[in-house]
């Protein structure tokens, strides 16, 4: 017999079989094959399987990346493409002019160097921070953790701006574990001094308004107007989805054997010495994936922002916040609502290169973090 029975009675085909069956196909006559290929049941649902899936890739991306693409090519056009209507995507008169302008009226290079140093400050700041928390909530446990957990994921359903004014009165009288109010009730009344942070103000790179005077009165220190409230927010693990970072890194830790840590207990670390020199290696996707987060969220942030540092009234340029366009040099009048639109749309496509830049390099880096957070099926 051709066919052989194995454990489960279900039949399987010995070689021979398939390749006498091979071989009488290839004798069947050119007609009768491409009959039999082309004409059968499971051919056609082979095509009309990939048709769909075709249909619905080309489908899913013209609507996501035409957006992209016919505001790429609008920061090309010049005045006069703007008015013609046999222009419709692509432009017919190339220029950068767009770009230039954009750059010069957005003072383009201090407001990259500015939310640099804050996205990147505030980034580093959140992925520590977290990544204490995280390992603390992953590898300790006590009678408190579950419910500090709980209050994690509920910073995560929690609209920032339900919190807005609240963090506003805050920092506009910061006051820890009510010192100042101390003081003053003990008739020591500090008055109303300025204090100037000194290592801000000789940053060359940042605009002169980030070393705005803060204010201590004997009800606290006015924090608002400078960038201090981002900071504080970061390092006390409050700030902007830091819950999410939390999260994600209680995952990957979570997923850490004991035994490294053990180990490393047995040799005579303590814990701060086997988080450094054991987890801190093992986790370095994870923080990088953390990382680009962190930075990414900052970087497009207007509302803590405008809120707390209230950018736009102490004229401190920042990428999240749109500067107001001039359009003095519009020669054609019809074209000038359009060019201001145009330029408003050409700042938000070099609001997000930067993160197109840093997610290229990075996305391998990107990949293995979320991989290994636990969100995805093994």
């Amino acid at each position: 017999m051709n066919n052989v029975q194995n454990i489960d009675n279900t039949p399987k085909v010995k070689r021979e079989s398939k390749n006498r069956i091979k071989v009488d196909f290839e004798r069947t006559p050119l007609k009768e094959r491409l009959k039999a290929k082309f004409l059968s049941t499971f051919f056609l649902q082979k095509v009309i399987w990939y048709v769909f899936r075709l249909v619905l890739l080309v489908g899913v991306s013209y609507i996501v990346l035409y957006p992209f693409f016919a505001q790429i090519m609008g920061s090309f056009m010049a005045e006069q493409d703007l008015i013609d209507a046999t222009v419709i995507l692509i432009p017919k008169n190339w220029t950068l002019n767009t770009y230039k302008l954009a750059i010069l009226q957005g003072n383009y290079v201090t407001t990259f160097l500015n939310t640099l140093m804050i996205s990147g400050a505030t980034a580093i700041l959140q992925t520590f921070t977290c990544a204490f928390i995280a390992y603390g909530l992953a590898k300790f446990k006590f009678k408190a953790g579950k419910y500090i957990f709980l209050a994690v994921i509920v910073t995560m359903v929690i609209p920032h701006a339900t919190l807005g004014n609240t963090m506003y009165t805050y920092f506009s009288k910061f006051d820890i574990l009510g010192i100042f109010k101390f003081l003053a009730g003990g008739g020591l009344n500090f008055g109303e001094f300025n204090y100037t942070n000194e290592f801000l103000a000789n940053i060359n790179i940042v605009s002169e308004n980030l070393s705005k005077a803060m204010k201590w009165t004997s009800t606290g220190i006015s924090l608002t107007g400078t960038f201090w409230p981002l900071m504080i927010m970061s390092v006390t693990g409050l700030g902007f989805k830091n819950g999410l970072y939390i999260f994600l890194l209680r995952q990957f830790f979570s997923g850490v054997p004991n035994e490294l840590e053990e180990s490393a207990y047995m040799d005579g670390s303590g814990v701060f010495r086997t988080f450094v020199r054991v987890i801190i290696p093992l986790s370095v996707p994870m923080l990088i994936t953390v990382f680009i987060f962190a930075f990414s969220w900052q970087w497009l942030d207007n509302f803590y922002v405008n809120k707390l540092v209230d950018a736009a009234t102490y004229k401190i340029p920042i990428m999240g916040i749109i500067p107001q366009f001039t359009t003095t040099h519009v020669k054609i009048a019809e074209a000038e609502p359009m060019v201001k639109t145009l330029m408003e749309n050409t700042w938000k496509l070099m609001i997000i290169a930067p993160l197109v830049i840093l997610y290229v390099f990075c996305q391998n880096y990107l990949v293995q973090g979320i991989e290994r957070s636990g969100l995805t099926a093994d």
